[in-house]
């Protein structure tokens, strides 16, 4: 008989027991990659590369990396995020810094009944591996009332877990809305602005940027031979790390879409897949509506990638500069493309804008915090 059979059978209860859907981390697995699952020479900027959610946040460094989803994840898990340093940073500015970074909304986050007196401890757990032996710090960071708390953590060459539980906060409640207000960063690097003062671990604390990653600490970027892996993350509620809570990649993937999502959603093979229907709006304007695949945070932004054209019945056009988005009507759930073609159109024609002989030619819509 279980032990929980046992203690139903004697009237106890089991208490502590996660129910539902336990981990607040997104892509923790490191399954989902819809920007790319590669991307060099990051360094000279912040942003979303490769793996969803994860974003790179860096500042004034010289260094630089590559990211990649890569197949070497511990047991249990098929990838993981790998940083690799290609270029040294040794002499460092006081206000430089590299850390990773997943933010989360206000109201995502309302059971962490943070700044009250029933305030939740959080435990956060992951894997994580390097070349050689070094300490970095992860944070937990409070962005609507400038509050954080870190903790440092050690790399090994070996896959290891991390467990770390972060005492509650009972000042400071989180705003219940779609903003971001609440994060985990694994710092990496930083200056003097970042390390000159005084590590207070697992204290919550308004945000003094100097103690954020003071210490014995290491530098990612100290040399072109220090790798970073990563894996597993999870960040739940109380003071005891759990077994990883493995969800299937559709369901991943369904939650990665209220942030980004990628048009058409991967490479088929084919090189005119189909991204949107519409019409021509006069003689070389089209008109798409893109409904997306969930509704979104908020209204996306669009970058695109690659080669486009638009059909009209057995006629297939270039377009001159790919698409933009019409904001007057475009939101959370559907986003108004628009095409330019030099000539023929037909107002009110119907059109299909796809890949124009470009099998990764896509659009990404992009909601992140």
């Amino acid at each position: 008989m279980s032990k929980a059979a046992e203690l139903a059978k004697s009237g106890e209860t089991l208490t502590n027991q996660p129910s539902g859907r336990k981990n607040i981390v997104t892509n923790g697995a490191m399954q989902v990659a819809q920007r790319s699952t590669s991307t060099t020479g990051i360094g000279a900027s912040a942003g979303y590369f490769t793996l969803d959610r994860y974003k790179i946040e860096t500042a004034s460094s010289a260094g630089r990396l590559t990211m990649t989803q890569t197949a070497d994840g511990p047991s249990g898990f098929a990838n993981c995020l790998k940083l690799d340093c290609t270029t040294a940073d040794t002499s460092i500015h006081a206000d430089e810094y590299l850390f990773l970074r997943q933010k989360f909304e206000g109201q995502d986050l309302q059971q962490l009944k943070k700044g009250t007196s029933d305030a939740e401890s959080v435990t956060v757990s992951f894997y994580v591996k390097g070349d050689q032996a070094a300490t970095y710090v992860c944070e937990l960071k409070d962005n609507d009332n400038s509050r954080n708390n870190t903790q440092a953590f050690a790399v090994t060459t070996s896959w290891n877990r991390i467990e770390l539980t972060f005492a509650a906060d009972t000042t400071g409640a989180l705003d219940d809305d779609n903003a971001s207000s609440f994060e985990i960063n694994i710092w990496l690097h930083a200056g003097s602005g970042y390390t000159g003062g005084t590590f207070a671990s697992n204290t919550w604390a308004s945000v003094t940027n100097a103690n954020r990653y003071a210490g014995s600490r290491t530098s990612f970027y100290d040399s072109t031979d220090r790798e970073f892996f990563l894996t597993g993350v999870q960040m739940e509620i109380g003071s005891q790390a759990t077994n990883f809570e493995h969800r299937s990649f559709g369901e991943e993937l369904a939650l990665c879409y209220r942030y980004t999502q990628r048009h058409p959603s991967s490479d088929s093979g084919e090189n005119f897949n189909v991204i949107a229907q519409g019409m021509a709006s006069n003689a070389t304007d089209t008109f798409h509506p893109c409904r997306h695949y969930v509704t979104m945070r908020a209204e996306p932004s669009l970058t695109n990638s690659g080669n486009f054209r638009v059909r009209y019945a057995a006629t297939a056009v270039g377009t001159s500069a790919a698409t933009t988005l019409y904001d007057d009507g475009s939101n959370s759930d559907i986003s108004f493309l628009l095409g330019t073609v030099g000539s023929g159109l037909t107002a009110g024609q119907s059109i299909i804008l796809e890949q124009n002989n470009d099998v990764d030619a896509h659009i990404i819509l992009d909601a992140e915090l």
